[in-house]
């Protein structure tokens, strides 16, 4: 392996606001042999997550952020062309931390955070509705959301990789489900595809009104991954004993500055309503749990996933910027 070459993106510069193109930089390296105990795997396909930007800026988060001139950070799925490890087979097929590049070894200490992809599973779907994508709306809708037949749920970033699954749940759990999303086209997606009761376009109509006006009992459950305006508004159309699921805030991932909390805050103590973040870190126990669910709600043609692939590692970044353009539909991957 030593005569190929190793393509990857590295960080480049920490970006000041709206990543750019400019903040990574290309590198070509020659591929090393695994060790005693190791695998090489070559990456099929990467999966882009909007938790990556904020680990590119050196503030504290749940996990160390990157440091200049590292390999980007990100998911990945991709084939074993070497092992040296009784566990892992050259051809066998896995999802891991591969980052931005063509081939990686994940250390001794991370073939336990490497799987192999079941048989009948497409790689796509193993890094979307079977991934950390689909494992967070799984977890943060049934174990914080708790919802209950005939609640009415709202989704932020409804058409997302994440908001697209926790409403298909929220329904075959026999809840009401509006989603938010920005323009015509994802809205009828959602309602046409995901079985989405309404769909607000926020790009297009006043969100606040929207909820009052498809949620006039209120909101049992709002499941954010956008912040700002919109999880101001959410917040001041809550039902009593409302319970708010804190998954993502996408709006101020580029922002220069914290921006300032929602005034409508207290809306929380007039419904007697509880909001709570979580990390899908914590349910790894409870992983197989999920994929078992989720594997029959999509025999039974109650749950689909939607995918957005672009190609090239060389359009990494462009694929990357998707994310905070509204350009991408559902889940964001990029094949090799």
């Amino acid at each position: 392996m030593s005569n190929k070459i190793n393509r990857q993106w590295l960080l480049k510069e920490r970006p000041p606001g709206m990543v750019q193109e400019s903040n990574f930089e290309f590198r070509e390296h020659s591929i090393p042999d695994p060790g005693e105990g190791e695998v090489l795997v070559q990456n099929v396909y990467l999966s882009f997550d909007p938790t990556f930007r904020g680990q590119m800026t050196d503030r504290p988060n749940y996990v160390p952020p990157m440091q200049i001139g590292d390999v980007m950070r990100g998911a990945s799925a991709g084939r074993i062309v070497k092992s040296n490890h009784s566990d892992f087979q050259e051809g066998e097929l896995v999802v891991g931390a591969g980052g931005w590049q063509d081939y990686f070894i994940p250390s001794s200490s991370d073939l336990m955070s490497i799987s192999k992809i079941p048989e009948g599973v497409s790689i796509p779907n193993s890094l979307s509705i079977f991934g950390i994508t689909g494992l967070t709306a799984y977890f943060g809708l049934l174990d914080i959301g708790r919802p209950k037949e005939g609640d009415t749920v709202l989704v932020s970033g409804a058409a997302g990789a994440v908001g697209s699954v926790v409403g298909q749940i929220a329904k075959i759990k026999g809840c009401k489900v509006v989603g938010i999303a920005g323009g015509q086209e994802k809205c009828d997606w959602l309602i046409r595809n995901a079985n989405f009761d309404v769909a607000i376009d926020y790009k297009n109509e006043n969100v606040f009104h929207g909820i009052q006006k498809y949620c006039p009992d209120g909101v049992n459950i709002y499941f954010e991954n956008v912040g700002g305006d919109i999880l101001e508004a959410a917040l001041g159309c809550l039902a009593q004993r409302a319970r708010v699921v804190l998954c993502g805030g996408i709006s101020s991932y580029n922002s220069e500055e914290v921006p300032p909390g929602p005034r409508s805050l207290m809306s929380l103590v007039r419904t007697r309503s509880s909001m709570e973040g979580f990390l899908i870190i914590d349910y790894v126990e409870q992983f197989h749990q999920a994929v078992k669910d989720m594997s029959e709600w999509i025999a039974e043609g109650r749950l689909v996933s939607q995918e957005d692939i672009q190609e090239g590692l060389e359009n990494a970044p462009k694929t990357f910027i998707r994310l905070f353009t509204g350009e991408n539909r559902g889940k964001q991957l990029l094949k090799l």
